[in-house]
């Protein structure tokens, strides 16, 4: 079985609340001090691909659109024994919406070859958006089955765990098919040894410009073609504190009743 992880590079969202800043101009998070990482979704997609292939076999391709850096993930995905990997580098927009990322990534899914099942992220930690494997699903004419958390094999094709406010659902797939991944007890991605890590840096990785792939290049560089970022900001939440005096114990709560009378009136 031919299976296809799909990953995203972003800033770390661990980051500390004083730390994090905004940069108002391009209306997204600065850099600053943080480290870029590997959405955790994307990594719990990772694991239960992994999980998977070890149950029934099959072969494993990571498959990042991003900027160069994107490198650093996709050679940690190898660490954690994936088969093969490959970067779509962007040299466009540097925050595309979900539609140009699926376009993107639909086109470099046709160029690896035959494909079986396409594991993806619920969401990425940055945006939130959740709507890449729907989106991709629909470039590439299967069917997508949404917050999956475990994958098994049968005689009629894959037996798919789902979760739900409710409980569970098992869906019944025959491949090809997308299947968005949620975290789960079981999926917690596994800490790649050591060694593993040196050696993937000796792995090839395949490297593909928007030019390499059959598809519009300059409308996905261009993206945000069905929305725009208007404004961008950290809330801000403000606190009053008003000590009530007073010469005793029943002054103070005469006060007291008698400002909270105040502000209740004022509202």
């Amino acid at each position: 079985m031919n299976i296809v992880v799909c990953i995203k590079q972003i800033l770390d969202p661990e980051v500390p609340a004083r730390d994090f800043r905004i940069d108002s101009e391009r209306r997204e998070a600065a850099r600053g001090s943080a480290n870029l990482v590997t959405n955790i979704f994307c990594e719990n997609a990772l694991e239960t691909a992994l999980q998977f292939r070890e149950r029934a076999g099959g072969r494993i391709t990571v498959l990042s659109f991003g900027s160069e850096s994107a490198e650093d993930s996709l050679r940690k995905a190898l660490a954690m024994k994936a088969d093969a990997a490959a970067l779509v580098i962007n040299d466009g927009h540097p925050h595309p919406d979900p539609f140009a990322v699926a376009r993107a990534l639909a086109a470099a899914i046709r160029k690896i070859g035959d494909f079986d099942l396409i594991l993806v992220g619920r969401e990425s930690g940055d945006w939130g958006a959740g709507q890449t494997g729907a989106l991709l699903a629909e470039e590439l004419g299967v069917p997508c089955v949404n917050f999956v958390d475990h994958i098994d094999s049968d005689s009629d094709g894959l037996r798919l765990k789902r979760q739900t406010d409710a409980g569970w659902e098992i869906f019944a797939a025959k491949p090809p098919v997308v299947v968005t991944i949620t975290n789960d007890e079981h999926n917690v991605p596994r800490v790649p040894k050591t060694r593993d890590v040196m050696m993937s840096y000796r792995q090839t990785l395949t490297k593909w410009t928007l030019d390499d792939l059959d598809t519009d290049a300059a409308s996905i560089r261009a993206a945000n073609s069905y929305y725009e970022i208007v404004d961008l900001l950290i809330p801000v939440k403000e606190t009053q504190c008003e000590f009530i005096e007073g010469d005793s114990l029943e002054s103070r709560v005469e006060n007291l009743a008698r400002r909270i009378q105040e502000v209740t009136d004022a509202l």
